[in-house]
């Protein structure tokens, strides 16, 4: 999977300059190694942890609400567009009998053609405990403010206003990981200790408009495959004046439009979090034209990693989805399991194909 630097044709440019897109090339066949649909990894050799669950995490009486699956698939068709999304628990964690640290939301705001689909992936820290809790809580606070600004959000899509776009989803992003810092006060956490890398879509339900919102913080992965290549479209945050978009917590955002309702207290009235205590983190947008054929693959890191690793598991991916019809639940759960040596994290992903 060579990388080359590249500028993708109908991509809406959503910041102050250029944001370049790398280009995922499809590794020549005979270079790939070729298994049947039953192999449960690619690469030069098999995992090290077995492909199976193998222990629970301790549950706590009084406290069972906090019990995540391991394993989370869903699906929908609205229009030209067919959705199949999945969150996995890691091979490490199964095997260590911890819970799923991922999140996986889906939404639908609205009927008909002024439906917005969401979708958010979030991934706790590998080292902070509970931080499955706060990836749950950091997708359904951005999905309330979502929710809460549908119409307008749709309205804006549609029109194409790309600037209004960034800057209000910036700033919801913001207040929602200001709620995080304020629940990790609570608990008496660090704001390091009860955080998350989140990464969500927007997608119109009305067929006439073919723009993708992505919008998010942290590691992941936004990936669209498009007459048989792979494109990796992960935005490079903006730069104004030397510094990337901050995330803060503190309502460090552009000022917007109106464009969403934050649902959150008025300024002035809320806990504040200094933010020598809390790390910087750039916020990522793009607005994309989708085209017939396309599939949008949105996913943690726990599959960014091996997409870009591994050349063999991209390879397979397009092989399997390139002109195909899109799979059901059960054979896009395949799919997602496909294992590669090394990488052992939660996976959580969506893939959207384009009639």
């Amino acid at each position: 999977m060579a990388i080359e630097p590249g500028r993708t044709a109908g991509e809406l440019d959503a910041g102050s300059g250029p944001e370049p897109t790398v280009r995922l090339s499809a590794v020549p066949r005979q270079t790939v190694r070729t298994a049947n649909r039953g192999a449960d990894y690619v690469g030069q050799g098999p995992p090290t942890y077995d492909a199976e669950p193998t222990a629970w995490p301790p549950a706590a009486p009084g406290a069972l609400d906090d019990l995540v699956p391991d394993t989370v698939v869903d699906g929908a068709r609205y229009g030209v567009l067919t959705l199949r999304a999945l969150s996995l628990r890691g091979d490490s964690a199964r095997y260590r009998g911890e819970p799923r640290r991922d999140a996986l939301l889906t939404a639908r705001f609205g009927d008909g053609d002024d439906a917005l689909l969401l979708v958010a992936v979030a991934s706790g820290g590998r080292a902070a405990e509970g931080s499955h809790r706060a990836a749950r809580d950091v997708c359904a606070w951005l999905a309330d403010a979502v929710g809460r600004s549908h119409p307008r959000l749709v309205e804006d899509i549609r029109r194409g206003r790309r600037g209004e776009l960034r800057s209000g989803l910036h700033r919801l992003t913001d207040r929602s990981y200001g709620r995080l810092r304020g629940r990790a006060a609570d608990l008496g956490l660090r704001p390091a200790e009860y955080t998350a890398a989140v990464r969500c879509l927007l997608l119109p339900a009305d067929a006439r408009c073919r723009t993708r919102v992505f919008f998010g913080v942290g590691t992941g992965g936004l990936f669209r495959l498009r007459e048989g290549l792979w494109q990796d479209l992960d935005p490079v945050p903006r730069e104004a004046d030397g510094n990337v978009d901050p995330i803060v917590g503190r309502g460090s955002g552009p000022a917007d439009r109106i464009t969403v309702d934050l649902g959150v207290a008025t300024p002035g009235t809320a806990r504040v979090i200094d933010p020598a205590l809390v790390p910087s983190e750039p916020f990522r947008f793009r607005a994309s034209v989708a085209r017939p054929g396309d599939v949008l693959l949105l996913c943690s890191a726990g599959l960014a990693d091996p997409m870009r690793g591994e050349p063999a598991l991209g390879d397979r991916l397009a092989e399997r989805w390139t002109g195909q019809r899109p799979p059901g639940l059960a054979a896009f759960l395949a799919d997602g399991q496909l294992r590669v040596k090394g990488y052992a994290d939660d996976r959580t992903a969506c893939a959207v194909w384009e009639a």
